[in-house]
């Protein structure tokens, strides 16, 4: 009995609350509790404000409402209309909602098109978030937004990432500015969420990854996207290539967790292109981390490393015939898998594009001294793995923003670019696509190093220039310094041959034509200790699938693969006498040319 007693004293020594005398009939919305004009006690929410009806209300003189009783409907808890909104995406309009809810205050930008139906897709929303409706109002409380019209409008973008003004926006944070909002197409993920301290996660995740190469990579990918347009590098990825189990879910885990939950801000190859479009939008300007490419559609997945990189997806059409606006983004890419792009590829029979191959660089993540790690801090190969995997599981979603918050502090653009051209130049390039691969490293490395000149990262200066150079130079001591077209073609040609050099071809030197070659591509012949294979013109086009013939005859030229031909040095080809009878002009092809110009390499 004495817990009532208690909380009636406790009632009675609480002050009144204000009093408010609304100009009926009108909406009110308040955060606490308020008194009508009778002293009728009011809880929080939106009100609307008018007066019952009663049989005496005709015979009532006009504007003589004192006698009146006073209706206080409650409509919903507190939701204030703040501001009106403009997308800098499409233009749309929306309104910028303020809920008070028990979990503390949100903001939301509703869009002004829920208007145009019932508006169930919003209020599901609302009450998602915390705002409670009453159900027999929800068309009163759809009234009341619409009828708010507030004086002050910010921009709004769907795209996360640098907006047009300058600012940085994140879901539920601006950086540099609070004059624009994130609208959110609906109830996705919070990818951006954070947890625990920026300082735990120096000391038990960045302090550790220190003397290993693809750890700081993958920080330094997650830190360099908000670089890419600052210093006017295209986007693109880095491939983590060990065996399963080697470190490489742990490197992409640490590169997640510098945005977001590592949990949920990683993806997965395992989608549709679309969906691909989708995952890397809602990460613009950060980093698209992708688990297991094996897990990737092998016809699709150069297509979809081309249209990561490129940053812009297909456009598509509403079912009124309207076209909606195509998705973009600039980002890295942190994929991983136990085989390599153009060996995924390969799985679904087809050609590997040395386009795609420098889109997603391979980086070596398990030959190294512990596999995928160099230094494991004197620790053994499980227990490192394991401190760091359940330290970046505590602390994450820290340092991108710090970063961000940084660069827009220092205001530099000059700066930048004179920065980003001396930490370019220390990479070493002989032609424009090793170029391209170049930038990407170099871009890392900037990220990394100013990250530890701003103090976020604990590693001496130099380590991260010092780390993206030595995978650079792995990368192209795996490549060699060539064209990756020519790499390409001869590669396909070597394989072609080890496939099919005793099904597809046989002796030009025979008496008789062979009935057991099917489906010939050519033949071949003894000079001296070497066989050399004479294509057909058919059969070296499909060897080289993707490429024309005078394309393929570049490369076998460039390689000093194309062993004899006759004496018009116009003409790449040599005249035989075929088993059989007749004669033809055959591509005669040394294959140890094409090993030796990187066509068989590992």
């Amino acid at each position: 009995m004495s817990q009532p007693e208690t909380s009636a004293l406790t009632l009675i020594t609480q002050p009144e609350p204000p009093r408010v005398e609304p100009e009926r009939p009108c909406w009110g919305v308040y955060e606490s509790w308020v008194q009508n004009e009778k002293g009728r006690r009011l809880k929080p929410g939106v009100y609307w404000h008018g007066y019952r009806r009663t049989q005496e209300d005709d015979e009532a003189e006009p504007g003589d409402d004192s006698e009146r009783p006073l209706l206080d409907d409650w409509i919903a808890s507190p939701v204030f209309v703040t501001a009106r909104t403009l997308n800098s995406d499409d233009g749309s309009e929306g309104r910028l909602l303020r809920l008070v809810t028990q979990n503390g205050e949100k903001e939301w930008v509703l869009p002004m098109e829920v208007f145009g139906g019932s508006g169930e897709d919003a209020r599901r929303s609302l009450f998602a978030m915390g705002v409670l409706i009453s159900l027999k109002k929800r068309s009163a409380f759809m009234e009341y937004l619409l009828d708010q019209q507030p004086r002050q409008t910010l921009a709004t973008t769907s795209r996360p990432g640098w907006h047009e003004s300058g600012v940085f926006v994140l879901p539920h944070r601006t950086l540099g500015g609070d004059g624009v909002r994130y609208q959110t197409a609906g109830r996705a993920p919070n990818l951006y969420a954070a947890r625990g301290e920026l300082a735990q996660w120096q000391g038990r995740v960045a302090a550790r990854c220190l003397g290993n190469p693809v750890l700081t990579l993958a920080i330094g990918c997650a830190l360099a996207g908000p670089l890419l347009n600052l210093v006017g590098v295209n986007g693109g990825g880095v491939h983590l290539v060990g065996d399963s189990s080697s470190g490489k879910s742990l490197a992409q885990l640490i590169g997640a967790s510098v945005w977001g939950d590592p949990g949920v801000f990683a993806a997965s190859w395992d989608m549709t292109k679309g969906g691909l479009e989708i995952e890397a939008a809602s990460r613009n300007d950060t980093l698209l981390s992708l688990d297991e490419i094996k897990r990737a559609d092998p016809r699709r997945v150069q297509e979809m490393a081309y249209a990561l990189a490129n940053g812009q997806g297909k456009g598509t059409m509403t079912r009124e015939r309207e076209g909606r606006a195509k998705l973009h983004w600039r980002l890295l890419t942190l994929s991983s898998g136990e085989r390599s792009l153009s060996e995924h590829a390969a799985v679904g029979g087809n050609p590997a594009h040395a386009g795609a191959e420098l889109r997603m660089v391979d980086v070596n993540a398990g030959t190294r001294t512990h596999r995928a790690f160099d230094e494991l801090h004197g620790m053994e190969g499980a227990d490192f793995h394991r401190a760091l995997t359940v330290a970046a599981g505590q602390h994450y979603g820290h340092l991108g923003a710090a970063f961000v918050e940084r660069l827009i502090a220092g205001d530099d653009r000059d700066g930048l670019l004179e920065a980003f051209a001396k930490v370019r130049a220390r990479f070493a390039v002989e032609n424009a696509q090793a170029g391209r691969v170049a930038d990407r490293f170099a871009v890392i490395a900037l990220a990394g190093e100013m990250a530890i000149a701003y103090g976020l990262l604990p590693w001496p200066v130099g380590t991260s220039l010092a780390d993206s150079q030595l995978l650079y130079r792995e990368w192209l001591e795996r490549v060699g310094s060539g064209n990756a077209e020519d790499r390409q073609i001869l590669a396909g040609i070597a394989g072609f041959i080890e496939r099919h050099g005793s099904s597809r071809f046989s002796d030009v030197d025979a008496g008789e034509s062979d009935s057991r070659i099917f489906d010939r591509a050519g033949y071949w012949e003894l000079d001296g200790t070497r066989r050399l294979y004479l294509f057909n013109k058919s059969g070296l086009i499909e060897a080289a699938a993707g490429f024309g013939l005078a394309r393929i005859i570049k490369a076998l030229e460039a390689a000093g693969a194309i062993a004899k031909r006759d004496t018009d040095r116009k003409r790449y080809t040599k005249k035989y006498r075929l088993p059989g009878g007749g004669s033809a002009g055959l591509y005669v092809v040394d294959p140890e040319r094409l090993e030796s110009e990187g066509g068989i390499h590992g």
